[in-house]
């Protein structure tokens, strides 16, 4: 009991001096209780961290015009974003500390980060509209991100209402990447290039705070059995990425990210014929 006192007394002494907490506590439920624990997970967040050096990485490498490496980063921390959840959910260590903490780290690696990235390569060229459609991707990839926090306990799982800011941040980034690829940037960008540049920058952010269905393939088991021809494809896929990297991943996000009004379209047409 006196140790547990003078614990308590040197937490509070600690905080008096402004001097930080040693641990962090959480409450959990356990078969219907709620419990108190102590520390993080260091796998999950581990991983998470890296994504958040990946998206800090991409906005340095873009201030020093390296932009084929801000790209590359972008995409590195999308790799670790997927990771990091997956791992959670199969080790069992799913925290809150580790939702809010992957929300943070979202929010620089796929809104602030990708937006600087754009803007640093074409939009700074655009003036005031630069400056706007950069701040419209920024401000939607956090509008996005509080609606996913507070209606993820509700929502489907196998689809993202928005597109998702991963998905907005690799639209960005292949841009950025194929673009740098063929010798467009600096001085040698073409105004027509850098226009194209702020319409989809904008219109990414403007996606991912619209209604749109998208797929979110979560329900895809990694654990499960899948025909041999499954592994095939796979390894096909990675093939033709590798052929051109820049440009099929601009591509696939492309196709992604315009999945969404396409699905809303078709319904509407299938309507349509069924009302006539």
């Amino acid at each position: 009991m006196d140790q547990d006192a003078d614990k308590s007394g040197e937490d509070t002494q600690d905080i008096e001096l402004g001097l930080p907490v040693d641990e962090h506590i959480e409450e959990v439920s356990v078969g219907g209780l709620r419990e108190r624990r102590r520390g993080v997970y260091l796998l999950p967040n581990l991983l998470t961290t890296g994504a958040l050096f990946a998206g800090f990485y991409a906005i340095v490498a873009s201030m020093n015009a390296q932009f084929e490496a801000a790209s590359l980063a972008i995409f590195v921390a999308m790799f670790f974003d997927g990771l990091d959840g997956r791992v959670a959910r199969l080790t069992n260590t799913q925290s809150a500390f580790g939702v809010q903490y992957d929300s943070l780290s979202d929010m620089v690696s796929f809104g602030v980060a990708p937006a600087l990235v754009a803007f640093s390569w074409a939009l700074s060229s655009m003036g005031k509209l630069g400056w706007a459609a950069a701040f419209v991707y920024v401000a939607g990839a956090a509008l996005r991100l509080a609606r996913f926090n507070t209606q993820a306990a509700t929502s489907d799982n196998s689809f993202f209402r928005g597109l998702a800011s991963p998905a907005a941040a690799a639209l960005l980034a292949s841009l950025v990447w194929s673009a740098t690829d063929l010798g467009f940037q600096g001085e040698e960008l073409p105004g027509a290039i850098a226009a194209l540049a702020t319409f989809v920058t904008a219109g990414a952010g403007l996606l991912m705070v619209s209604n749109f269905r998208y797929q979110s393939f979560k329900k895809f088991d990694l654990r499960r059995r899948v025909p041999f021809v499954i592994m095939l494809l796979m390894v096909l896929v990675v093939g033709v990425v590798t052929v051109d990297p820049p440009r099929i991943l601009l591509l696939v996000a492309v196709v992604y990210a315009l999945s969404g009004p396409g699905q809303l379209a078709v319904q509407r047409l299938r309507t349509r014929r069924k009302a006539h």
